[in-house]
């Protein structure tokens, strides 16, 4: 049986947009998601992600409630698709899929997180896992090539290759540095957290897994009672690790998460002291180096202090060393437990 090439399919580009960017606090809080932030330019990280997926016939950026206007208002020209609840990657994925396949005719859609840092030529990456998507009927997870044994990420372990893209040997969760390195070693790579798939492809490795109930309510035209089944889970566990046929496209472009503190002092440029500050602030140093400030209208002073993030938005302040920025996480699950966040 001859497949549509992925000429012959519009190719819809999903922006994830309904995260609230935990690890970006206090920049980010429940009212100030982070993909609104302009974080490292003049445009939010959203305004910026929609702009790298205009080549795609339609853009669609899915939201949880709350985030509708302001989403609307950073993405004018995109369709906004309002999930009934916020529950991570896998139930916005399978809801915005639904939507989409009612709307196309065998469409082909490109999955992306609208946090990410990205120099190179996306558009090509993007259409060639479009292409394996159609083409071999199998869920596509582009691979970045790392540039550091990097323990924030997943890593993808890749198997046979076939030219554009290579079969997944298995997913591996964010590692310990050594394991991290051998990864490396073994030339694996990042997952990029982007995918490619036809919602007939998507639809069948995810029905047996938790997304099942959902896409048995969005079939029987209840989202809303479908997410009350589901519990919040990513794409990647619910489904990613689970389906047989998964290939990896390498994404062949500049790339970086900009979930945490940390990413920005190696995307941002220093000052003499090795200091990056980010948003509207004043910062002096004294004996104070490789540190990173943000703020919204404050002027810091650093003395004796090396390797912090400092962040002053609102009337917050964080104060964290920057290799232990991962654990704002944490912090925030204890605000909100306290309702504080």
């Amino acid at each position: 049986m001859n497949r549509p090439t992925a000429t012959d399919r519009p190719l819809v580009a999903v922006v994830l947009a309904g995260g609230v960017g935990t690890r970006l606090y206090p920049a980010s809080r429940s009212h100030r998601p982070k993909q609104l932030l302009a974080i490292g330019g003049d445009d939010s990280l959203l305004e910026r992600t929609v702009a790298r997926v205009d080549f795609a016939d339609e853009v669609v950026v899915v939201t949880r409630p709350g985030f509708e206007d302001a989403v609307g208002e950073a993405a004018p020209d995109a369709t906004v698709l309002v999930e009934p609840a916020g529950k991570d990657t896998g139930p916005a994925l399978a809801y915005a899929t639904h939507r989409v396949a009612d709307r196309f005719a065998d469409p082909v859609v490109l999955a992306v997180p609208s946090d990410h840092h990205v120099d190179g030529d996306f558009e090509a990456a993007a259409r060639r896992g479009a292409r394996v998507a159609t083409e071999t009927g199998a869920l596509v997870t582009f691979g970045v090539e790392p540039t550091r044994p990097d323990t924030g990420y997943g890593y993808i372990e890749p198997g046979p290759d076939h030219g554009d893209y290579a079969d997944v040997a298995a997913f591996h969760e964010k590692p310990d540095a050594e394991t991290a390195r051998r990864y490396v070693d073994r030339g694996d790579y990042w997952n990029a957290g982007v995918f490619a798939w036809t919602p007939a492809a998507f639809r069948a490795a995810a029905r047996d897994t938790p997304l099942g109930p959902l896409l048995d309510a969005l079939d029987a035209g209840d989202p809303t009672e479908g997410f009350d089944a589901v519990d919040p889970v990513s794409v990647d566990h619910a489904v990613f690790e689970r389906a047989d046929d998964v290939v990896t496209v390498p994404l062949g472009v500049e790339w970086d998460d900009l979930g945490s503190w940390d990413a920005l002092r190696r995307l941002l440029p220093a000052d003499e002291d090795g200091t990056v500050a980010v948003g509207d602030v004043d910062v002096v140093s004294l004996d104070a180096e490789n540190n990173v400030v943000a703020g919204e209208d404050v002027h810091v002073s650093l003395v004796g202090v090396d390797d912090l993030t400092v962040v002053a938005y609102d009337d917050r302040v964080l104060v964290v060393p920057t290799e232990r920025a991962q654990q704002v996480r944490d912090l925030v699950a204890e605000l909100e437990r306290r309702g504080e966040f």
